[in-house]
This record gives C-alpha cells, structure tokens and sequence, in this order.
C-alpha cells in the first residue's frame, strides 16, 4: 500500500500530515511517498524523510492521501475514484468539499469527525491540535501584555502576578490553564460544564463559578446554552472580566459559530494594556470585538484574533498529528493492502463520503 503525503497549499499553512519519525511506525507494506518540500515549513526537509524510508515524489497516485488541510479544487482533480483522502474536511460547515470529494468518489476521512472513544484517542486529532492551541495562546498573551505574569519580589518593591481567566475548559482551555500557572500567573478558569471544575482545580487554577451550568454532548463538548443562560452569562461575566489582565477564551460548537462571552461592553471596562486571545476566532470568535486573522485594540485592550494557530507551532504540532494520522491509517491496512473495515465505528464514523462501488 502506497500513503502519499502532499504539499500544503493554503496560505499559512506550515503543518506536514506526516513526519519522518512516523514513517517507521506504519508497519511493513506501507510504502510512503512525500511531495518537494512537504516538510520544510514544519523543519522537516527532504533529506530527513529519505532517511526515514519515505521516497520524494508524487503523492496523488497513492492508495492513501494524507493531508492537513482540505484539498483545494485543483487537488479534487488529481484524486481518483477509490482512493482514501484523511485530513481536516470541515463536514459540518464546508458542503461544497465535500460534495466535490463525493464527486470525485473518494472515500473521505474527517479528522474531525473521529469518535471520541478511549480505543480512538490516540488518532483525535482535534484534541493533539488544540493542546498546541491552548499553549500558544498563553505564550502570545504573555508576549502581548506590558506587565509580568508571575509576582516579582525585587529591591525596587514587589510586582503582583498578572491574573489570568480561561473560559471554556477542554483540551486547549486546560492546556491554557496549565502553561499560565507555569508563568506564574493567578488563573482562573471557566466552563459552564460542572463536571469539569475538579480538572480546573488539580491544575492550581481557581474555578469561577457564575452560578450557569450547562449540559455535556456525547463527544465531551458543552452543549450550547438556552438565550437566556447566554444573556444571564454574559452579564456575570462583563462584571467579573475587569478583574482580569488577560483573558483567553477557547469556546467552542461544533458545527456553529462561536457562541459569544464577551461583549464590548466588557472589553471596554477591562484596563488599558490587558490582552484577549480569542481561540475561537475561526468561527466568529468568543469576543464581540475579534477580527478573525487580525489583531485589534479597542480602548487599550488588545484582542487577538489569530486563526489556525497550531500551525505558528508547525514542528510539533505535525510530530502530534502525524501520530494521529499514522493511528488511522493502521485500522485501514491489513497485510500491506487497504481493508476498509465498516463496521469498525471509528472507520464508519470519521467517513464523510464513500464511495460504495468502489469499496
């Protein structure tokens, strides 16, 4: 079996879907084909996959298409009926790729439709993603900011930590979380899901508790809440987000824009110099006032709005999910041939189109 992993084309776009050191792990009979250059965003140049057994050619004629992003329409073009495509496809939002995959009668994997069972951790892409999301957000925060985050005892006098709030508490909230107590910052950390305030807690962070709770989803995610508990939300959190130097928000629905915690209003009441990472800014952001890509100041306050940041982390975060592509891809080779497994409900589940002429 051939795995062909392509060039990303998409503007920003640093991450490699597969990387030298998970070439050796895909068993006997895979035989992994790179395109020029792949890697060399992400600091894996050609000569490093050669040594790893891969050969540098032309991916799109293998049984297996590994990508990070969708594929453009161009890229439709060049796959062929039967074959296997694994990346991020957006099957909840981005209809037209995926009528063009159907089309093209590719068997289509969504890395974002992986069920989140414990025999599919180690192929959740989503979750490898955000924990690089949830550190890098901490790290912009901290550069981004004109105070210090930990407290500073010096002869000039004392400097307070910087405190800090993290709204949603999944993968990246947690992530966020634990990298700002590292800095030494006082956190804080909100969910409307209950059932998450002891991982907050274990991780020296304080729960803040807005007297809201939510319901989970079968996936792990919060469910999105009444219009009444989004307005009475909001209004507990304009008055307590003053407090706060830095704020990073990390709330999302799958399949749904961004529900919003943070109105001008509050950014507005914040104090000049505090800073906004807004994670959610792919799909309309958490914040009223982000601009998805951009970054913007609204009376002093700093709101990033930086969007695919996993990919400003381009060498770790392709190691995490290649190691989550690499997990897929074993559960459709059996004997160094593709063996689509349909009754497997990771296979049936993360498939957003088949092709069943051609199965």
């Amino acid at each position: 079996m051939q795995l062909g992993v392509p060039k990303e084309l998409v503007p920003g776009e640093r991450r490699v879907a597969l990387v030298p050191e998970t070439v050796g792990r895909l068993g006997e009979g895979v035989d992994v084909i790179v395109e020029a250059g792949a890697g060399d965003d992400a600091g894996f140049p050609d000569s490093v996959y050669r040594d790893a057994g891969a050969t540098i050619g032309d991916p799109w004629g293998a049984d297996v298409v590994a990508k990070v992003a969708a594929p453009t329409v161009d890229e439709v073009a060049r796959l062929h009926s039967g074959q296997i495509l694994i990346a991020f496809l957006s099957p909840l939002t981005d209809t037209a790729g995926v009528e063009r995959l159907r089309a093209a009668g590719v068997h289509a994997f969504a890395l974002e439709s992986i069920p989140r069972i414990t025999r599919a951790q180690p192929m959740d892409a989503l979750s490898s993603q955000a924990t690089v999301s949830g550190y890098k957000a901490v790290l912009v925060a901290a550069d981004r900011l004109p105070r210090f985050f930990p407290m500073l005892m010096t002869a000039a006098g004392t400097i307070p930590p910087a405190k800090v709030l993290v709204l949603g508490a999944g993968v990246a909230g947690l992530q966020a979380l634990a990298t700002a107590r590292r800095l030494g910052a006082v956190v804080s950390g909100f969910d409307v899901r209950p059932a998450v305030r002891e991982q907050v807690e274990s991780l020296g962070a304080t729960f803040l508790d807005l007297g809201i709770q939510g319901e989970e989803t079968e996936g792990g995610y919060a469910r999105e809440l009444t219009a009444e508990q989004q307005a009475a939300q909001q209004a507990e959190l304009q008055a307590r987000i003053p407090q706060y130097d830095v704020v990073v928000t990390t709330a999302a629905i799958p399949g749904r824009p961004a529900p919003k915690l943070i109105t001008a209003d509050a950014v507005r009441a914040m104090r000049p110099g505090s800073v906004i990472v807004d994670l959610a800014a792919e799909t309309g952001g958490n914040c009223e006032l982000t601009k998805p890509g951009e970054e913007a100041v609204e009376g002093g306050v700093l709101i990033v709005g930086t969007t695919n940041v996993p990919s400003t982390m381009p060498t770790h975060a392709s190691q995490l999910l290649s190691r989550n592509v690499a997990s897929l891809v074993g559960l459709f080779v059996a004997d160094g041939a593709v063996s689509l497994d349909w009754d497997d409900e990771i296979v049936a589940g993360a498939c957003v189109t088949r092709n069943k002429d051609n199965p």
